[in-house]
């Protein structure tokens, strides 16, 4: 069945943290139980899945090119995505994803995220960029969306994670409870 992508916007509370992990492949291995309540998926439907899973088409390819090549560099990144729900429904997240690696052998073994619901002025302010990316991608292809991207931080003289911190605020409440969270991983 093919989910209805026209759903309305489910608001995501900025206090509940969205967390899953996958390995290296994006094969998600675990999912809390606010990714599965947001997402609306049983954790039998997410674990062993892709995370492309709760992929909305209204996001351009090139954000999904950029996070890869950044976490299979080995650096993490900052980003804003906006996901589908299993029913057609979508949500806006702010995300850090960070690599994992085992203890001993000290080799990337998986990537774990952890998001929290995404500010209106961010939302506004991605979401036509993202617009704008997705019909350059859509006409002209991956190749021109990334140009334009780097045209337009380069503009700003930003990186696009300093783009995402200089939106969100780089004092964010966000960046607080990433790091909180994130220590409750390690």
């Amino acid at each position: 069945m093919q989910a209805n992508t026209k759903g309305k916007e489910i608001k995501v509370d900025k206090y509940h943290m969205i967390v899953s992990r996958t390995d290296t492949k994006g094969i998600i291995e675990y999912a809390n139980s606010n990714f599965i309540e947001i997402s609306g998926y049983g954790i039998s439907e997410l674990v062993g899945k892709p995370h492309n899973i709760v992929r909305h088409p209204d996001m351009p390819a090139i954000i999904f090119k950029l996070m890869w090549q950044r976490i299979q560099s080995g650096q993490d990144i900052f980003a804003v995505v906006k996901n589908l729900a299993k029913n057609g429904d979508y949500y806006w997240v702010t995300t850090k994803f960070e690599i994992k690696k085992h203890p001993f052998t000290n080799q990337v073994n998986g990537y774990v995220a952890y998001r929290q619901g995404a500010l209106e002025h961010v939302i506004d302010t991605m979401s036509k960029l993202y617009t704008d990316l997705l019909a350059i991608e859509k006409t002209n292809g991956m190749d021109a969306s990334e140009k334009y991207l780097l045209e337009f931080l380069a503009s700003k003289n930003m990186t696009y994670d300093q783009y995402i911190e200089h939106l969100t605020g780089s004092s964010s409440i966000f960046k607080s409870l990433l790091s909180k969270m994130a220590n409750l991983f390690h």
